[in-house]
């Protein structure tokens, strides 16, 4: 499928949000955020999933491997190799942490241990100081191969169940819709009675709700030609951005949700309705954005194409700023350890917008450096491969 800018540009704008929420931004703002930011990650990714891979599972298993799981390991295992270093050198410590007081220690060999089996087995045990983000990747590969087996599943049962061509084509495709219904069902079940998938890290909530979100992305993406022509008839694309953002402010407000795993039942049936609210204000927002060339579009479609980088090094990009927030207010040194942002002052200066900045160009900065190094080194390789010839 040719590449969707606007979905670029959805996921650029999806991903700076995230670092402002994780740089403890004011609490409207980030209360505002959280309603539906993650949800549209889940959305997005859906939106690409293909009919196609019900014939070629392994292909899609293959993808969401190199994609999800390949980086996941990787990275945790290279953190979880550097943890110790990072209290030798200062940059974690006992003394501070977490906004609710909470603190991380050094790792026994044992844990080290312990925590390279969960990384690999279960893509659990990585450092949560570190790589507070990581979940997602253990979310998003167990949402999307899961909303693969259901739909394979049903397919195959509508198919020898269902002898006339007439009722097969508009029971399959109710598919969709049915599996986003059905994962509402089991999180309202597993919300309600408190229950958790002990085979997965953190019970399963975000999982299964990503599930869902991942078809509604799916779902929204058969009727995207309409919904562009609707929205675009009357160049309504600010104006009902702005109607659905007021709607999921007061949701923020009121009837505040998030995609935590340890989500209530009330907080359960108060995310749907923002989320896809919020989507849909980011998807016009971006389609704006999209039909208007220029320095914003370009920028925004770059950072959404490599969401992946600013995911696992934005955490370590804040300590840089916490240095300088150290030095402006005269704090201990050891704060530099605070998680994920210092928590000192946080919600009456500006510094969560230097956070931000640093969040999501200094992973990219080193990304392009990255790629420039490599540029150079093929090419010297290939000039070196010519004149040996």
């Amino acid at each position: 499928m040719k590449r969707d800018t606007t979905i670029s540009i959805c996921k650029g704008i999806a991903i700076i949000l995230m670092v402002i929420a994780h740089a403890e931004a004011p609490g409207w703002l980030c209360k505002f955020i959280f309603e539906f930011h993650m949800p549209l990650f889940f959305i997005t990714a859906g939106y690409f999933f293909s009919l196609k891979y019900l014939n070629d599972e392994s292909t899609f298993v293959k993808k969401r491997i190199k994609g999800l799981y390949w980086p996941f390991v990787k990275w945790s295992v290279f953190f979880l190799i550097i943890h110790n270093w990072m209290f030798d050198i200062g940059i974690l410590n006992e003394r501070y942490g977490n906004e609710m007081g909470g603190v991380t220690h050094p790792y026994s060999w044992h844990q080290i241990q312990q925590n390279l089996w969960n990384i690999v087995t279960a893509m659990g045990g990585y450092d949560q100081f570190l790589c507070g983000a990581f979940w997602f990747f253990r979310g998003l590969f167990v949402a999307s191969i899961l909303y693969l087996i259901i739909y394979k599943v049903m397919d195959l049962c509508i198919t020898n169940l269902t002898k006339s061509p007439s009722k097969t084509l508009p029971a399959k495709k109710a598919i969709p819709y049915f599996i986003c219904l059905f994962m509402l069902l089991l999180c309202g079940w597993k919300t309600y009675e408190g229950l958790k998938i002990i085979t997965l890290v953190q019970g399963g909530y975000r999982d299964l709700m990503g599930c869902f979100f991942f078809g509604c992305g799916f779902i929204f993406r058969q009727f995207v030609d309409r919904y562009q022509a609707m929205i675009s008839r009357h160049y309504a694309y600010l104006w009902t951005a702005i109607l659905f953002g007021v709607v999921v402010f007061l949701f923020s407000k009121y009837l505040t949700a998030n995609m935590n795993w340890r989500s209530t039942y009330a907080q359960f049936l108060s995310l749907p309705f923002p989320a896809l609210l919020g989507f849909l204000m980011t998807y016009n927002i971006s389609q704006w954005i999209d039909r208007h060339e220029g320095w914003l579009k370009h920028s925004l479609t770059y950072i959404g194409e490599h969401t992946l980088y600013i995911f696992i090094f934005h955490i370590c990009a804040y300590k840089v700023v916490s240095l300088w927030k150290i030095w402006y207010y005269g704090l201990d040194i050891r704060q530099i350890g605070c998680h994920m942002v210092i928590h000192e002052y946080s919600q009456e200066d500006w510094f969560w917008v230097a956070y931000t900045i640093a969040g999501v160009g200094i992973p990219l900065a080193l990304y392009w450096l990255q790629e420039q190094i490599s540029k150079k080194v093929k090419e010297y390789r290939a000039s070196s491969a010519a004149q040996a010839h």
